[in-house]
Parts: structure tokens; C-alpha cells; sequence
């Protein structure tokens, strides 16, 4: 008997007829002599619709509100799958974030999980019963309902995997794997059998929409096998994991993001510890840098460039101009009409002109690179928003992937 744990993100939920989808395939899992713990997420765009009916009430509501309010999303799908499951006749409950046993630290709307007491679930698994578990929720050590922020139950998914020592953690979406780039951008896009857990983390942090990073983190962390599959069709999914083989291709994936603002500092002090300035300021008000550029330092001064998420853009903006007491600088200027396009592979740092070659691609269909940033298995570049699609495409065709 094996113990699988089930993610079901929005879409899958989204109304009664896929409800009913996702409660035959869970018990069908359950029939074939298997635990079952099934995570589920908020209907549709009920999250949206929340913050909606928030913003028409209150537009600076706090945070600890916010999490109280939005945590209803996932109560009422969790309530609904359940339903749907007592009808065809298997035993089940339903369980939130907190009577699962999710622990979490005091940051309203972009909590951490702690650690997970899992005799709940166990529980109720001894039970025979299928356990359905509230995604992207928890309680603090305050005893208030907290939420996981972006891509928080394919996270409770993950961190329920581990804690239970599940024997695989399925998270199905409305894609039945992943694919070396959008199959709507690129339609030759290949669907992968199986990734490394670094690609797949550096593909998710990339723009990647088919699992959330913080969720391949703690996969790796912990080691637990995932497979992302499709919630509408019974196909094989692609297998996330430690070990791969990659002889066979080089470049997992090309990716764009374009959820990205360039910042520039023109004309800073060329001056030890201008660097840590700028970017200690920005990590106290948590805000993540990714592509940095420095300029060669020329007659006593020297430019830095870095990227933010649009998010952030305003605030990165705010926090500079609070600088101006410590920092000599001519002027900053920023752009958010920006994409980051990537490639992902294991192995690149060992193959020579891998980087050449995406540029050549890039040079081939005319389109400009305003900053470049490397690791030993992504390439990513800035570029055009506008030439975005077009360049995932034909580096996709450079590589034939």
C-alpha cells in the first residue's frame, strides 16, 4: 500500500462538473489499495474575487484580515470535494490548514511553514478515510489563521509529502506535464518525461508557471519524488527528481518572464561599499534583486543596473530616493516594458558555446539584449517585452528542443 499525496490547483476545481472529475480520480487512487491525503486549492478565481470584495470595503485592510478572508477559498473546495467524494461512497473528511496540523511563522500573507504535526492526518488515514487538506494556510504561534502567499499549496502539498513520508506527491494542473517551453508560444514544445530537481527550480523561478519554486525547494530538500500531471486527461506526467538522465538533451527549457522592472543608479560614487548600500537597503524591505550589472567604474563614478518584479518597482524607487542622504548618484531611471527569456540546462558550464548560441538566435531574429546573467545550468537575458514570444521561439528552434 502506498501513500500518495494529491495536489488539485484552481482550475481543476473551478466548478461542480470538475469537482466531481477530481473526486473520481481521488477515489479511483484510494480503490487501486492506496492512502490518500489530497490537497486542494481555491476554486477558479475565488482568490481574485476576494480581494475584490476586500478592496470594496477596505483597500488597506491588514494583512492578519487578509489571510482571514482569503483562507475561505480553500475551506470552501475542501468542503465541496469532500461532498463530491460522500456521494460516490467513500469515506472521507475534510481537514484546514491548522486541524492538519500546519505551523507556521508570524509573516500574514507570505508565511513559512514551520513544521506540520501530522497525527491528525495520520489519524484519520488509520481511519481509512481520504484526507482532503485546505492548500496555502496555517496557523501562527499566535494562534491566527496565516496564508503561504504565491504558490502556496503546491508548497502544503510538498511540505505534507515530506512530513507524512509519502511515497509520491501528484500535482495535477491543467497541463499533463512539463514542457520545454509554452506549448501555446511554441507549439513543437516536447513534454518531458522527467527533470532534475535544480531545472525544474530554475525553470519555476524563471517564469515557469506549472509549479511554484518554494515547492521544488522543499522537494529537493526532502527528497520527495514529484510528478506533475493533468487533471483532465489520464496520461503520463513528467517526473521530478534527483537523478536524470541528461546526455541526451542539453537544454531542458526556454522560458520568459515578464513580470520584471530594470532599475538604473547612474553615476554612483565609484567608492568601497556603495554595492552593499544599495542592496542591504533594499533586502530590509524585503525586496529580491535578481540580474545585476555593474558598469567599469570611469572618472571617480560607475553605474549599476538590477531587475526587479513590477511589484516591487515602486518601492525599490521609494527606497532609493530615501538614499539620497548616503548615496551620490546623478539620477536613477527604470523600465518595466521588459521580458526575462532563459534557457535551463544541467551540464552547460561543461559545453562550450551554449550561451553563443542562444545569442546567435537572438541576433539572427534582430532582437536587442539589454543585460545578461549566467549560472552553471541557466542562461537568462533581458530583453523587449514585444520580442518576447518571438524570441522564446526561436531560440526554442536554435536548440531544437
Amino acid at each position: 500500500m502506498a501513500l500518495i499525496v494529491q495536489k488539485f490547483g484552481g482550475s481543476s476545481v473551478a466548478n461542480a462538473e470538475r469537482v466531481r472529475n477530481v473526486a473520481s480520480r481521488v477515489v479511483e487512487t484510494m480503490q487501486a489499495g492506496n492512502q490518500v491525503v489530497v490537497v486542494v486549492s481555491a476554486q477558479g478565481d475565488t482568490t481574485d474575487d476576494l480581494i475584490e470584495k476586500a478592496n470594496e470595503i477596505n483597500t488597506n485592510a491588514s494583512k492578519r484580515e487578509m489571510d482571514m478572508l482569503l483562507a475561505a477559498g480553500e475551506e470552501i473546495s475542501i468542503a465541496l470535494l469532500a461532498m463530491a467524494i460522500e456521494k460516490i461512497g467513500a469515506s472521507v473528511i475534510s481537514l484546514t490548514g491548522w486541524q492538519a496540523g500546519f505551523k507556521t511563522n508570524a509573516v500574514p500573507g507570505n508565511a513559512r511553514i514551520d513544521r506540520i504535526d501530522t497525527e491528525r492526518v495520520q489519524s484519520e488515514l488509520d481511519k481509512k478515510n481520504i484526507v482532503i487538506v485546505a492548500g496555502f494556510q496555517g496557523l501562527d504561534k499566535y494562534d491566527n489563521i496565516t496564508t503561504l502567499g504565491r504558490g502556496g499549496s503546491d508548497t502544503s502539498a510538498v511540505a505534507l509529502a515530506a512530513a507524512l513520508g509519502a511515497d509520491r506527491c501528484e500535482i495535477y494542473t491543467d497541463v499533463d506535464g512539463v514542457y520545454t517551453a509554452d506549448p501555446r508560444i511554441c507549439p513543437n514544445a516536447k513534454k518531458l518525461d522527467e527533470i532534475t530537481y535544480d531545472e525544474m527550480l530554475e525553470l519555476a523561478s524563471l517564469g515557469a508557471n506549472v509549479l511554484h519554486n518554494r515547492s521544488v525547494e522543499m522537494a529537493k530538500k526532502y527528497n520527495v519524488r514529484l510528478e506533475v500531471k493533468s487533471s483532465f486527461e489520464k496520461v503520463p506526467g513528467t517526473i521530478v527528481k534527483e537523478v536524470t538522465n541528461v546526455e541526451k538533451m542539453l537544454i531542458r527549457g526556454v522560458t520568459r518572464d515578464n513580470d520584471v522592472a530594470r532599475i538604473a543608479i547612474i553615476g554612483l560614487e565609484d567608492t568601497p561599499g556603495i554595492a552593499f548600500k544599495v542592496f542591504s537597503a533594499l533586502a530590509k524591505y524585503g525586496i529580491n534583486v535578481d540580474m545585476i550589472l555593474q558598469s567599469v567604474g570611469r572618472n571617480g563614478t560607475k553605474d549599476i543596473a538590477f531587475t526587479v518584479t513590477k511589484e516591487c518597482l515602486q518601492k525599490t524607487l521609494e527606497v532609493l530616493e530615501n538614499l539620497k542622504d548616503t548615496l551620490t548618484y546623478e539620477e536613477v531611471t527604470h523600465r518595466d516594458d521588459l521580458s526575462k527569456v532563459s534557457i535551463v540546462g544541467a551540464g552547460m558550464t561543461n559545453n562550450p558555446g551554449v550561451a553563443a548560441k542562444m545569442f546567435e538566435a537572438l541576433f539572427d531574429a534582430d532582437i536587442n539584449i539589454h543585460m545578461i546573467s549566467t549560472s552553471e545550468i541557466k542562461v537568462s537575458t533581458l530583453i523587449n517585452v514585444a520580442n518576447a514570444e518571438k524570441a522564446v521561439r526561436v531560440i526554442h528552434d536554435k536548440f531544437n528542443i
